[in-house]
């Protein structure tokens, strides 16, 4: 079974950064594409970033766009989402997941695997 477990998140300022990270344990998801989903109080879980399994191909919410990089070390079963310019709107409970498939997608039920997610807040 996979578990994913999101770090890095905290307390920033506008215009500041943060790096999430997720770890995942329990195989190897060097086959799996990854994502970084949020959620902000009151609202529906959105769409930020995603990468496909190697690396190659990344995909970004237009929101976070020129903002946000996901990032992936295969060899450490880790994805990264480095944050900068961030904004108050961007305070999120931030979810890692893991797809079953290779190819990256921005449609949450493509992803079956999910941390228990990490606080964001900015500051304005």
């Amino acid at each position: 079974q996979v578990q994913l477990v999101e770090s890095g998140g905290g307390l920033a300022q506008a215009g500041g950064s943060l790096r999430l990270s997720c770890a995942g344990s329990g195989r190897s998801l060097w086959r799996n594409a990854m994502a970084w989903f949020r959620q902000a109080p009151g609202k529906e879980r959105e769409f930020a970033a995603a990468i496909n399994w190697s690396g190659e191909s990344t995909y970004y919410a237009d929101s976070v766009t020129g903002r946000f990089t996901i990032s992936r070390d295969n060899a450490k079963n880790t994805v990264l989402l480095q944050m900068n310019s961030l904004k108050p709107e961007d305070t999120a409970v931030y979810y890692c997941a893991a797809s079953t498939s290779a190819s990256g997608s921005r449609l949450e039920n493509t992803y079956n695997y999910w941390g228990q997610g990490t606080q964001v807040t900015v500051s304005s």
